[in-house]
């Protein structure tokens, strides 16, 4: 069994909504101001060492932000650096926080975690 999926959808700002899915996803919906911090949080599916955190704007292709095996960065090649930082701690749920948020962050936010390496979920 591969990724599993829960969504962060992103109004004005920011803002979410769930899908079913196996992972936990917080809060279920977000509208910040510009400006402003914000953190998601994503409980994996127990015994799953795979997270992934992807990015949707509106009528756009799912962005890769990054990924870890357990608390280890895998690969966070296209996540913006500037503003945007995750950890998945081994005793604590993954986070995905966004500083000094701008426009261009409102988007839906996807939390995946899996047992095996499937990356892609279009």
């Amino acid at each position: 069994m591969c990724p599993t999926f829960t969504c962060f959808t992103v109004l004005c700002l920011l803002g979410a909504g769930f899908l079913e899915a196996e992972v936990t996803q917080t809060p279920g919906h977000l509208v910040q101001g510009k400006g402003l911090d914000v953190e998601m949080y994503c409980v994996p599916e127990k015994g799953h060492i795979y997270v992934f955190w992807y990015q949707q704007i509106l009528a756009k292709e799912f962005k890769f932000l990054i990924s870890f095996q357990n608390d280890k960065v895998l690969d966070d090649k296209e996540m913006p650096k500037k503003r945007f930082l995750a950890e998945c701690p081994s005793d604590s749920p993954c986070s995905l926080k966004i500083q000094a948020t701008e426009p261009q962050d409102s988007a839906m936010y996807f939390c995946a975690s899996s047992d095996c390496t499937v990356r892609n979920i279009g």
